[in-house]
């Protein structure tokens, strides 16, 4: 394992910093009052969330993605144009592809002088081994390819994917963090039949624009520019991601110029940056959504009525008020507004309290106290939370609030040991089925995305047929008559999707916010003036 970096804990409002940045070469990022010297070929992103693990056949999280996924080409990529985000795809390590008129056959031809960070060629077995490796993994990321079949490879720059049935988002799926092609001699670090995953919990294999150098737990992961990387050098030869839990030592630490990006300050911390030059707070619309797994297999969540009695329950207005100050919309269905599919008919639910009240004495459910399982994985899921809180006491009920480590809040929604637990999500993919399925589909139960642990037979079966559709209007269709299923069934409470606010220091140029790379910085194309 390569030399650790240093690094120094210089007090809990300081955070960590890096040694040896100071008079390093290059310009400042420190503001006017004066700030820590951190070169021009290096950003430094305060990392509110320790990563659970790296490999890519394994990690279903947007802040792992963040470090793995500048590491790792795929076939496809997101489009940018004119600097603006897409939703749409275009080659990457693939030139061209075709699909036969049935949907069966995908052929993939790769493209030319693509490498590995060890020099090693990325040809047709590179990706053929790390698909297989992801089924093979059975993890979070297996459920991408469940409808792959077979992958040949005639020769080495063609890669043929038989799927046992059509899959209509399966081209966009070759563009998420799962799909990241990994070195086979990663096999050369297996232990015990893993693969490799030990290994590259902590280290990186692709042939993506950066490699990881350096990885201290809890403190710091380091990754530089790899020098076999097939496209254009990247201005940025060094990324540095430092634990900052608390959100003000981050806020303190942007204002001084010791980091660069801050990826954890609350929205209320954030406006008090507005005035400042030297920061930059970009606010793009998203699909990133707030919603709370309310358990379907476990009293009193398994009762319907409740559920709909905790949905009127809500003030929505007050809480996109309070947790992200107005910068959202409700969360009507279970389609966010911007993506296609979504019901436009169906208003959501609305604060009721009277409601709520006749709807809980019909349940049946004598119900006085209740658990709210949360991390604070997002930013603003403390004020939530409370006012979630709130508003539960006025139905006469007390919410017991219960904040875990990241890790711990995941093993338990993966178990399915909570009544009501916060929620964030965002797709990895521009298609409604990622919204749906997941959350509604019982074969995807607990950390895949089906976290309330929902199960309706109807809803099953017209879920799967889409699936297997190519017709969009015909997926539509089905896609509403599932969204009013689901509405009535009220398997969560669907509470808002949110704006998002990336504060980082105003001297880097490039950023583009993509929807579909929540908590990802394109860092290959940033730059520093």
């Amino acid at each position: 394992m390569k030399k650790l970096l240093k690094a120094v804990l210089t007090g809990s409002l300081l955070g960590l910093t890096v040694l040896g940045f100071a008079g390093c070469g290059g310009g400042q990022s420190g503001s006017s009052s004066g700030g820590a010297s951190v070169p021009k070929d290096t950003i430094v992103v305060g990392m509110s969330v320790d990563p659970e693990t790296l490999d890519p056949a394994v990690t279903m999280d947007n802040k792992g993605w963040q470090i793995t996924y500048p590491a790792y080409e795929r076939l496809v990529k997101y489009k940018v144009v004119d600097g603006k985000a897409t939703t749409e795809v275009e080659p990457s390590l693939a030139k061209s592809w075709t699909v036969s008129d049935d949907g069966l056959t995908w052929t993939f031809t790769l493209d030319e002088g693509h490498k590995f960070a060890d020099g090693s060629p990325v040809d047709a077995k590179a990706v053929k081994f790390s698909i297989e490796r992801v089924q093979k993994m059975k993890k979070g990321p297996s459920d991408y390819f469940k409808v792959v079949k077979s992958i040949e490879t005639p020769d080495d720059k063609t890669v043929v994917f038989q799927l046992d049935k059509p899959f209509a988002p399966f081209l966009y799926t070759l563009a998420v963090n799962g799909s990241s092609i990994v070195n086979p001699k990663v096999m050369d670090q297996a232990k015990d039949n893993d693969m490799g995953s030990s290994y590259l919990a902590t280290h990186t294999m692709g042939s993506g624009a950066y490699e990881i150098t350096s990885y201290t737990p809890s403190q710091s992961i380091k990754l530089d520019a790899q020098k076999n990387y097939s496209g254009k050098a990247p201005a940025i030869k060094h990324i540095l991601f430092n634990s900052i839990k608390d959100p003000s030592a981050q806020r303190l630490q942007l204002e001084k110029g010791d980091i660069d990006i801050a990826e954890g300050i609350p929205m209320d911390q954030i406006d008090q940056l507005k005035d400042n030059k030297a920061i930059h707070i970009y606010e793009d619309p998203s699909l990133l959504c707030s919603i709370v797994y309310l358990n379907n297999q476990k009293l009193p969540t398994s009762n319907k009525v409740f559920r709909q009695a905790l949905s009127y329950a809500i003030d929505y207005n007050a809480i996109i008020d309070g947790a992200v100050k107005g910068r959202g919309q409700q969360l009507t269905s279970a389609v966010p507004e911007g993506m296609w599919g979504k019901d436009e008919s169906i208003k959501g639910y609305s604060y009721n309290l009277d409601k709520a009240k006749e709807l809980l004495a019909k349940s049946g459910e004598n119900v006085t106290e209740i658990n709210l399982l949360y991390s604070g994985h997002a930013a603003f899921d403390e004020a939530e939370a409370l006012i979630i809180q709130n508003n539960l006491q006025q139905l006469g009920i007390k919410v017991n609030l219960e904040k875990v480590a990241w890790a711990t809040f995941r093993q338990r929604a993966d178990k399915g040991d909570f009544q009501m637990a916060l929620g964030t999500w965002s797709p990895d993919y521009s298609d409604p089925q990622f919204f749906l399925s997941y959350w509604l589909d019982s074969s995807y139960w607990g950390l895949p995305g089906n976290r309330s642990f929902y199960k309706n037979d109807e809803v099953d079966s017209l879920l799967r047929e889409a699936e297997v559709m190519t017709d969009k209007d015909g997926r539509t269709d089905i896609y509403k008559k599932v969204q009013q299923i689901a509405f009535d069934d009220a398997p969560y409470l669907f509470l808002f999707q949110t704006k998002v606010l990336t504060p980082m220091r105003a001297n880097i140029k490039g950023f583009t916010y993509n929807p579909m790379l929540d908590s990802m910085f394109d860092f290959e194309h940033l730059s520093k003036e």
